[in-house]
């Protein structure tokens, strides 16, 4: 069970890591083998149908991302949690968009499946 102390130390560690823009550190977050569903791969990376599976392809994903928004920096704006996840609501700086992140964790406590929405 997510308890609001895991959440709260997550999602303020997360947010920090991204706007670090160190992928090391934002991968910490993740297992191995994680999933993620998201509008922007689909942009991105047409042929994923938004879909990316494990460190290596979203790492490479995220450093298109990265590169493309150099100045991308993450406010947190409400965090929502559940049995086995959390869900983080937060503001882009840098395109003035909100977005957020339904993530299930397994039982290292590490996220194994992301599903993103953009404002």
């Amino acid at each position: 069970m997510i308890t609001q102390a895991f959440a709260d130390e997550f999602a303020r560690h997360w947010v920090a890591s991204w706007n670090t823009h160190n992928l090391d550190n934002i991968l910490e977050h993740y297992s191995e083998d994680f999933s993620i569903e998201t509008p922007m791969a689909l942009r991105l990376l047409p042929q994923t149908e938004g879909k990316l599976q494990g460190k290596d392809a979203i790492r490479a994903y995220w450093k298109i991302g990265l590169e493309r928004i150099p100045d991308l920096e993450f406010e947190l704006l409400d965090l929502l949690l559940g049995i086995n996840g959390l869900t983080i609501y937060y503001f882009n700086k840098a395109t003035g968009k909100k977005s957020v992140e339904i993530m299930f964790f397994n039982e290292q406590m590490k996220v194994h499946k992301v599903f993103v929405h953009y404002s």
